[in-house]
Order: C-alpha cells, then sequence, then structure tokens
C-alpha cells in the first residue's frame, strides 16, 4: 500500500506520526480542503509530467494550473502530463494520492512559488484519504525538491 511506503520513507525524518487519514476521500484539492477544514489553496497538489522519457513532480498551490507558457520557457519542452497508468506505473502512487514521498530516486521534484503564500500546506500520502501539514521548507526538504519555480498561474 502506498500510504505504508510513505509512513516508511518519513521515518528517517521522524514525522511518520503526523500523517493524517480520514474517513472520507481526500483525492482532489476541494476533497482534501473539505476533509481538512482549510482553503483549496492550501493543498499542495502533485502534478506529474512526462519530458524526454522522465518523470517530473511538480507540487503547486491548490488554486494554480500549470502555466505552459512558462513551463516551456523553463523546461524547453511542452508540458505533458503522465497518463493515470504513468503515474502509477513511475511514482508507485495512485491518482488521489500523488505525492513526491517514498518515490524513486531518479524521479526530479520541484516545488513551486505559489505555495510560498502559505505557513503551511497539505500533501497527500500516498493515498486518497491522507495529508500531512508541513511548512513549505518542510516539504522543499523532505520531497527532495531540485528547486522553487515558477510555472503556474
Amino acid at each position: 500500500m502506498s500510504i505504508e511506503k510513505v509512513r516508511e520513507y518519513f521515518k528517517q525524518y521522524n514525522i511518520q506520526n503526523r500523517i493524517l487519514e480520514f474517513e472520507v476521500s481526500s483525492a482532489t484539492v476541494e476533497l482534501a480542503a473539505r476533509a481538512l477544514n482549510v482553503e483549496p489553496a492550501r493543498i499542495a497538489k502533485t502534478l506529474s509530467f512526462k519530458q524526454n522519457d522522465e518523470c517530473v513532480l511538480i507540487v503547486c498551490a491548490g488554486d494554480v494550473r500549470i502555466d505552459n507558457k512558462k513551463y516551456k520557457e523553463l523546461f524547453h519542452t511542452k508540458a505533458r502530463m503522465l497518463t493515470p497508468d504513468e503515474v502509477q506505473e513511475n511514482t508507485g502512487h495512485a491518482i488521489g494520492g500523488v505525492c513526491p514521498f517514498g518515490i524513486d530516486n531518479s524521479i526530479k521534484v520541484y516545488t513551486d512559488e505559489s505555495l510560498k503564500r502559505f505557513k503551511t500546506i497539505f500533501p497527500a500520502c500516498g493515498s486518497c484519504n491522507s495529508a500531512i501539514e508541513l511548512s513549505c521548507d518542510e516539504l522543499y526538504q523532505y520531497s527532495n525538491s531540485l528547486g522553487w519555480i515558477n510555472v503556474c498561474s
């Protein structure tokens, strides 16, 4: 189970007990915001892209979208999201629980600046009914982010 993989990953930081699990679905930004009783923007959604046969994850605020022009300027390629099957195959997490934790080290992770306006945000933890409250610095560290980027609007 994917959440167990994330829980095991978080043991190295001694934060595995901070994972929140819900009796309701948190598979979308709206459902997660409702489960956590927070504004949707504070949900840190993880988007999956394919670049030259590699998987790239971008973690961004729940109220933003990828700006194709900014994406292409930064990565020099068109934004191409993975299919649900490709997401599961590449990250080990199913849609609704995708997160940058407990994934293959070869996957490149970036954090979008849209998150920096919040003191804490809530990314998923590998299942469609989980999340964890993290500061932006914690998210950056625990996700092994390669950098803060600006590809959303």
